[in-house]
Formats: C-alpha cells, sequence, structure tokens
C-alpha cells in the first residue's frame, strides 16, 4: 500500500477530479482514507432515494472515505453547514470545492478494481482481484 496525499482547489469537482486523477495516473486501486475541507454545493444521495440532494451554502467536511476505480467511485460523506447541522450520504458529482479538499489516498499496486452490475443489489459494486494471481479475493 502506499499514502498518497491530495489537494483539491476551489471550484474543483470533488468526485470527479478524484476518478480523473486516477484514471490519468493509471492507478488501478484506491481507497479515500480521509478528507476534509470545505465545499459551497454538495450533491449527497440519502440512504433508499435514488436521487441525491443538493445542499448549498458553506459547508464543511467532517468526513469522506471509499473506494475508486478506474470505472467510477464510491464515497459517503459527511458535511455541516454554518449552524453546526450535519447532513450525510453517498457522494454524487456536482460536489463544488469552496476552498479547499486535502484528502489522504491509500494505493494499492498489487489489486485492481471495477465496477459491475450486481443482480441481488441493483447496483455497481466493487469487484477486487488480486493482480498477483488473477482471483478475486473479495468475494
Amino acid at each position: 500500500m502506499q499514502a498518497w496525499p491530495v489537494r483539491l482547489s476551489p471550484g474543483d469537482d470533488l468526485r470527479d477530479a478524484l476518478e480523473r486523477l486516477l484514471r490519468q495516473r493509471g492507478w488501478q486501486a484506491a481507497f479515500v482514507v480521509q478528507g476534509i475541507g470545505s465545499l459551497s454545493v454538495a450533491q449527497l444521495r440519502f440512504a433508499g432515494i435514488d436521487a441525491p440532494a443538493e445542499l448549498r451554502g458553506d459547508l464543511e467536511i467532517l468526513t469522506l472515505a471509499g473506494s475508486i476505480s478506474p470505472d467510477g467511485a464510491h464515497l459517503h460523506m459527511s458535511v455541516a453547514d454554518a449552524h453546526g447541522q450535519v447532513f450525510g450520504g453517498h457522494v454524487a458529482s456536482g460536489c463544488r470545492v469552496r476552498t479547499t479538499a486535502e484528502l489522504l489516498l491509500a494505493l494499492l499496486p498489487g489489486h485492481r478494481f471495477s465496477r459491475s452490475l450486481d443482480p441481488q443489489t441493483g447496483f455497481l459494486e466493487l469487484q477486487i482481484e488480486d493482480n498477483e494471481n488473477g482471483s478475486n479475493p473479495g468475494r
């Protein structure tokens, strides 16, 4: 495992920037270990709801974690608004960095992540391949 710090700039789309970084660097598997910073817009999909909710204003990222594969990310985040009210859920595209987002990625060079439709859940779920021997240790 390799640690890779990342800083995103004002206006960056949080999810899209992380997915693009993985593809540009040719990384095959990564986890966001933690993230902090601020957003002006958060797009969070709450449990059991199909469409993301849009939150606007001065938002602080309290937690950010998840997996990133070359074909997509699965990220969860909690944010607090200017009144300290906390919201959390699945990160959708459209989360705009306000001042900064500081993240720590854990790169897994011996693995390859991908996403495929799981008929049991109805979602694109993480598939894990061990590059050393081609096995799928995650199932």
